[in-house]
């Protein structure tokens, strides 16, 4: 997007601007034509010879000739053959028909370089002067030409691509002549195309404060507002210009305008993935270089829980780097658009764990755009999940682990998808034994962010407690494919499949017994000691995900008879004892009914029959 074009720069020479020194003066000095029609503004170079042609039209201010063409206008390098009749090579001007005497201009000399003026006398601020000597006192004209020579050298250098060198030439020119807005227009080329988008915003926008009606300014520095994708902008300068706006313009503005309204109306309604379609097709349009868009589909990715695509597409925000003040009064979804940047930025890292950092993002929003609600309530919750952090870190440090499973629970109230706050209750719940819980955070924090190692191994681990070996081992499966490097975890996996061998090869010898009769299921629960009756029904999920772990209690706990009822093909057995959801599970102990569990977890059904066999 930065390739350059040589008709981008401002090519002609800027007006002198001539006084009379001790040297220059005589008895009856040639004086400029007092007629304004008479300066046309375009001079001409020093080695160009002076033709008698009629002097062009003036431009509205000397120095910035233009042209009102479709395209983008053609300026002058210095050599026009457009040189007006009252115009010595040199450029000075003189009456009409009162021709000065020929000077010799000097020549450059090869082995002396140019250096910056010291200062010591006056000639001028930032003149250039041969290497070890001086300017001489009074030579006021040459500063002012040695800016149009060092704009000319950079004219070349950027039309060679060598936009380094370029930038370096325009810079000395505008030390030398601040005044000068073609030098700051054709400086906002060479920035352009070096990528520093925001600085050349910057001096474009002082070039058309020195000349407001300086057309190729305005026209670069709407092309460059477009790129930020701030169409107002772009339509203003574009306006004042004075120029027309061809149908490509008018086409692009329009497109990036439309898919900017697309964009706001999907995050209103919360349509993430028409927000990523509409900011993808705006930047598509032109807006290449608007951090806002950037950071919108940064946003998007989050709300999608892609929490690696958000990361990187942040990293990814075009630095726009010393804009002029337009740039920022622009809003974007209803903040300041400098603002929407941290407040994307401040989600994002607290989503990825990075508390300290979403807190600060979120206070540079803040100080940006103090007043807006949504920047408000971001800062909120993220100071206050930090808070929640932070609090349940320092518990679970001094071993106090069931209160630090309330403080990630105070957490998770302000931010219910953050899978970090998941997954460290889940070691919390852990450490006091409750597996059952544990495995539930794990498979939230899973949920959300699916293959996060340290919720896969803590649910591993979880389940291992629970003899659920073949869980166990899918998680340890999984984490070989994510740390394939990572030996602990291929030892733990080795282990896993050993325990689910043995399992199996348990739950042949100790099965469930399985009753279809009313009058043989009152004899089998009437019977002495604890009887454990799972009444499931065959299609149902529910009833498949928990039938392998009651398998695992038969093997856990041989004491208990283990019982399983199908209601679907007993229904007198399902009507007597009045089952209307699957599963249901009940405990008898000699013959009396002492619990009744309608779709328990796991950790409940082994606590109750753990509970009732050691009684």
């Amino acid at each position: 997007m930065n390739k350059p074009d040589s008709t981008n720069l401002d090519l002609r020479p800027s007006p002198l601007k001539l006084t009379t020194t001790s040297a220059a003066r005589t008895k009856n000095p040639p004086r400029a034509p007092t007629n304004p029609a008479n300066f046309s503004g375009d001079l001409a170079g020093a080695h160009d010879a002076v033709r008698s042609v009629p002097a062009p039209p003036r431009s509205s201010k000397p120095g910035h000739r233009r042209t009102v063409s479709a395209g983008a206008p053609l300026i002058y390098s210095g050599g026009s053959s457009n040189t007006s009749p009252n115009l010595s090579p040199g450029g000075n001007i003189f009456p009409a028909g009162k021709s000065p005497k020929p000077v010799a201009l000097p020549t450059r000399g090869p082995s002396r370089p140019d250096v910056l003026g010291s200062g010591a006398v006056n000639y001028g601020r930032g003149s250039i002067v041969r290497g070890g000597g001086g300017a001489k006192h009074g030579n006021s004209t040459n500063g002012f030409c040695d800016a149009e020579e060092l704009k000319r050298l950079g004219n070349e250098f950027y039309r060679n691509g060598n936009f380094v060198d370029a930038l370096a030439m325009y810079d000395r020119a505008v030390a030398v002549s601040p005044g000068n807005a073609a030098c700051r227009s054709n400086r906002a080329a060479a920035l352009t195309a070096l990528g520093r988008l925001g600085e050349a915003a910057k001096e474009c926008d002082e070039a058309v404060s020195l000349d407001p009606g300086y057309a190729r300014a305005h026209k670069r520095l709407a092309s460059l507002y477009l790129r930020f994708g701030q169409v107002e902008n772009s339509q203003l300068h574009l306006s004042l210009s004075g120029l027309k706006m061809d149908e490509y313009e008018e086409q692009t503005l329009m497109f990036l305008e439309k898919h900017l309204n697309r964009c706001e109306d999907a995050r209103k309604v919360g349509d993430w993935k028409g927000v990523l379609r509409e900011s993808e097709a705006a930047i598509a349009v032109g807006a290449d270089f608007s951090p806002q868009l950037v950071a919108c589909k940064a946003e998007a990715y989050l709300k999608l829980h892609l929490f690696e695509d958000a990361e990187s597409t942040l990293s990814n925000i075009p630095k726009v780097e010393g804009c002029p003040l337009a740039y920022s009064q622009i809003k974007f979804f209803g903040m300041l658009g400098e603002a929407y940047v941290p407040f994307v930025s401040a989600q994002v890292q607290m989503a990825l764990g990075r508390f300290e950092t979403a807190v600060a993002a979120a206070e540079k929003a803040s100080l940006l755009d103090h007043h807006n609600v949504e920047v408000a309530r971001i800062v909120n919750t993220v100071k206050m999940v930090a808070r929640a952090r932070s609090r349940g870190n320092d518990l679970f440090s001094s071993g106090k682990f069931s209160q630090a499973c309330s403080a990630y629970g105070e957490g998770l109230k302000y931010d219910c998808f953050n899978y970090v706050l998941y997954c460290n209750r889940a070691i919390c719940w852990s450490k006091l034994g409750l597996w059952e819980q544990s495995v539930q955070d794990c498979n939230q924090a899973l949920l959300i962010q699916p293959n996060y190692t340290k919720a896969l191994f803590r649910r591993a681990a979880s389940n291992a407690k629970l003899e659920r070996w073949a869980e166990v081992v899918k998680d340890y499966e999984t984490l070989r494919c994510e740390l394939p490097e990572d030996s602990e975890v291929a030892e733990f996996l080795r282990q896993a499949k050993l325990a689910l061998e043995k399992s199996r090869e348990a739950v042949y010898a100790v099965e469930v017994e399985e009753i279809l009769a009313l009058d043989k299921f009152k004899a089998a629960i009437a019977s002495a000691g604890v009887s454990v009756v799972h009444f499931k029904v065959a299609s149902n999920e529910l009833c498949e995900e928990i039938s392998p772990f009651v398998n695992t209690l038969c093997v856990r706990y041989p004491s208990v008879k283990f019982i399983r009822v199908d209601v679907e093909e007993c229904l007198s057995i399902a009507k007597a004892e009045n089952i209307r959801i699957v599963p249901t599970f009940k405990i008898y102990k000699n013959g009396v009914k002492v619990k009744e569990m309608i779709r328990p977890i796991h950790q409940l059904l082994e606590d109750s029959v753990r509970k009732n066999s050691s009684l």
